[in-house]
């Protein structure tokens, strides 16, 4: 049985080793129980492993997701944005019945300060809301023209969550909101430096041109043989609608008078088409009313019987006797015969 310790007695076993506080500037250090042959405890050095002396300081996070009623391909184009930026994060769809100011408060959860959105109108319309929430400011697009990664058929190909480069068109740097617009695509776009999802490479750029009052928007991956660019999606094409000053709403910075919007634009191929259809019937009935009309009499024309010469008149001559009537021969044979007999008698009367 064992012994009971008693209070205030030392303890039977072997004293517990107390740990050595590390320096202050150099590694830790380990205390190693002495050797009974030597007087000095060795000491032994962990080294740390490697760590990256750069700091996650920009810590950018861009929240990509979409209303309900989006298409395929709307949902193939969020899925590649996700997969270009390595800082973005994901959420489920939102109602349609929410109002929009609600994004704010779900970027607050997500922990994010830049935020994607896409809205579905009809099915068919498909809207794009930039924003740095929740002080703004914001910008809402009608998006044109889109193509997926999985859509075309491309050679490019980039490491996935590498860092781009942004290209942008001269443009950007003379109209006023076209900057505001610029700075708004560099915060959400370019990948935070040392961002822990990110790799260091630079492989792929960027591209945002102005083309007939539109932003057009390309990926190309850098060759680095000659610099030559290869395209690899996606692409799609942005039509400014409004800038707002706050985030999803508030008041108008900038609206654009070269915009129409698809309904109306809907609205004016229809009319096109029921003119031109209108101008078909009125053709076609004008062409009734000719073919109707009474045609126009045209005077005589005093030199058209010019060149006729008269015939000669004929004496009129007046038959005394009856002509002879002749018989009906059905056979030929028999008509030959009384021919034949008429000549005869004919003859020797004459003689």
């Amino acid at each position: 049985m064992a012994a009971k310790r008693k209070r205030g007695a030392a303890a039977a076993g072997p004293a517990k080793r107390a740990r050595s506080a590390p320096s202050a500037g150099g590694p830790r250090e380990r205390s190693v129980p002495p050797q009974e042959n030597n007087s000095v405890p060795p000491q032994e050095y962990s080294i740390p492993p490697p760590v990256s002396q750069g700091k996650w300081k920009n810590k950018e996070r861009v929240l990509i997701f979409s209303s309900r009623g989006i298409n395929f391909r709307t949902r193939h184009l969020m899925q590649d944005l996700r997969t270009l930026m390595p800082h973005s994060k994901a959420d489920t769809k939102m109602d349609r019945k929410d109002q929009l100011f609600v994004i704010n408060e779900v970027c607050e959860m997500k922990n994010c300060n830049k935020c994607i959105f896409f809205e579905a109108k009809k099915k068919q319309d498909l809207y794009m809301w930039l924003s740095n929430t929740p002080q703004g400011p914001s910008a809402k697009f009608l998006v044109q023209n889109v193509h997926t990664l999985a859509e075309l058929k491309m050679t490019g190909n980039c490491l996935r969550g590498s860092r781009p480069l942004l290209s942008f068109d001269p443009v950007f740097d003379r109209e006023p909101h076209y900057a505001l617009l610029k700075e708004l695509f560099i915060q959400i776009f370019s990948t935070p430096y040392y961002h822990p999802k990110s790799q260091p490479f630079v492989d792929h750029v960027f591209t945002f041109t102005v083309t007939d009052e539109r932003i057009w928007f390309r990926n190309y991956q850098i060759i680095e043989e000659d610099a030559s660019l290869v395209e690899i999606g996606p692409r799609f094409v942005l039509n400014l609608i409004k800038i707002f000053q706050g985030s999803f709403g508030g008041p108008t910075l900038y609206e654009n008078p070269h915009y129409q919007s698809p309904n109306m634009h809907r609205r004016l191929l229809r009319l096109s088409v029921a003119a031109k259809f209108r101008e078909k019937q009125q053709v076609k009935e004008v062409q009734k009313i000719k073919k109707k009309g009474t045609k126009v009499l045209v005077k005589e024309d005093p030199t058209e019987a010019v060149f006729e010469t008269p015939a000669e008149e004929k004496p009129v001559e007046i038959q005394l006797v009856k002509p002879e009537s002749k018989p009906i021969v059905k056979d030929k044979k028999k008509l030959r015969k009384i021919q034949r007999k008429k000549q005869k008698k004919l003859f020797r009367s004459e003689g």
